[in-house]
């Protein structure tokens, strides 16, 4: 069984589209800002990934994730041809909901009531959306989302689901970061051996999801299979073994082998034990399956965009398979010794028939999801 994604819609810190996201990855520029959300005074990291709508002049808004989500559904839903959401299912992934909102109403005074924090109220008065649910699942927010989506419609809940994610900046995530990474990173750097930890991103993505052969508008890519796990193996530390199942039962839920990936969107994160692990298991996996598959990672543009990084990964994978080209990995000059063999694109854009891609997307606590989707020709 295949899923057809027929809108498509995403912003990030280098794009307000896909397309202008896609099209600055492959530019390849480096992207990474002095911190402006908070004073960079009280922390050893001095920079981030944010989008840039903050009034001039300093300081902070509250509710930036939830305009960003409302932007993105409607988009979506606009590029699949739709109009009324008020009997369509959406699901939203995020790690931070709107954390930072609470934090400027704490310590600034912002004005924020208790509804504005649960994007289901922007989603009610913005489109009359009536069935809404938020999944908090760390890093694998919506790839969790969107496997959820494929049964609610495999199960005969719904014909059409709009999957999105989003996050912005919080000052309690950053300080945390700060403090526990042992090197500080000066820039997001996925398996080059100079890598040093995370550094946040913002933005927000979204998806719609319908059941094959109901479009009205055109099918952008077709999901084949979303695998999701909870190892609970350690609080950050990734289980190899974790992981391994969690692409292997993407596989079997796909119906396709390890040689039929042509492209794999790594989760990326930048920090160590991450990257070696992801390595790693990748190249168990791909050994013996021929030349193996193009590899990118986009967090060394967008920064880690935490709840939404999933989605906005296979945002990416999509118009990649549909332009046949890979964005280079930024940054990526030395690859580290458990990355040797892979199919790391470095330096510039890598151009080829891509047909079907993995996207990763790896948690902490050990919460896993894999989804493979197909080219629509």
């Amino acid at each position: 069984m295949t899923w057809d994604l027929t809108g498509m819609a995403a912003v990030a810190n280098i794009g307000a589209s896909p397309r202008e996201i896609f099209a600055a990855l492959c530019a390849g520029q480096e992207s990474r800002k002095p911190l402006k959300a908070f004073d960079p005074a009280k922390y050893r990291a001095a920079y981030a990934y944010e989008i840039d709508d903050r009034p001039e002049g300093g300081g902070d808004i509250p509710r930036r994730a939830t305009r960003w989500l409302t932007t993105v559904v409607r988009q979506a839903v606009a590029d699949a041809g739709l109009e009324d959401l008020s009997q369509v299912p959406v699901l939203v992934g995020t790690t931070m909901r709107e954390q930072r909102s609470l934090e400027l109403w704490w310590r600034d005074h912002a004005d924020v009531a208790l509804e504005d924090l649960h994007f289901g109220t922007a989603l009610k008065e913005t489109f009359d959306a009536s069935t809404t649910y938020t999944f908090a699942n760390a890093c694998s927010a919506t790839l969790y989302a969107l496997a959820m989506a494929t049964d609610m419609i495999e199960l005969g809940m719904a014909d059409t689901v709009v999957v999105a994610g989003t996050d912005a900046a919080t000052e309690s995530g950053f300080g945390t970061l700060d403090r526990v990474q042992n090197d500080i990173p000066d820039a997001l750097r996925p398996f080059d051996t100079t890598h040093k930890g995370m550094l946040m991103g913002e933005g927000a993505a979204a998806v719609v999801v319908q059941r094959a052969g109901t479009a009205i508008g055109p099918v952008h890519a077709r999901v084949r299979g979303v695998s999701m796990n909870c190892d609970a193996h350690h609080a950050t530390a990734p289980d190899p073994d974790g992981i391994t199942r969690a692409v292997q039962d993407a596989y079997s839920r796909a119906g396709v082998r390890a040689e039929d990936i042509d492209l794999v969107m790594l989760h990326g994160s930048g920090t160590p034990r991450n990257d070696a692990t992801e390595s790693s298991v990748l190249r168990r996996i791909f050994h013996g399956a021929g030349t193996g598959p193009r590899m990118t990672a986009i967090k060394a543009m967008t920064g880690h965009t935490l709840g939404g990084s999933g989605l906005l990964s296979l945002l990416m994978a999509v118009l990649a398979m549909k332009e046949g080209t890979v964005p280079p990995v930024v940054g990526l000059t030395d690859p580290i010794p458990e990355a040797a063999g892979l199919g790391l694109v470095q330096g510039a854009p890598a151009v080829g028939d891509l047909n079907i891609a993995q996207i990763d997307a790896f948690g902490f606590g050990g919460i896993s999801a894999v989804a493979i989707v197909e080219a629509a020709r």
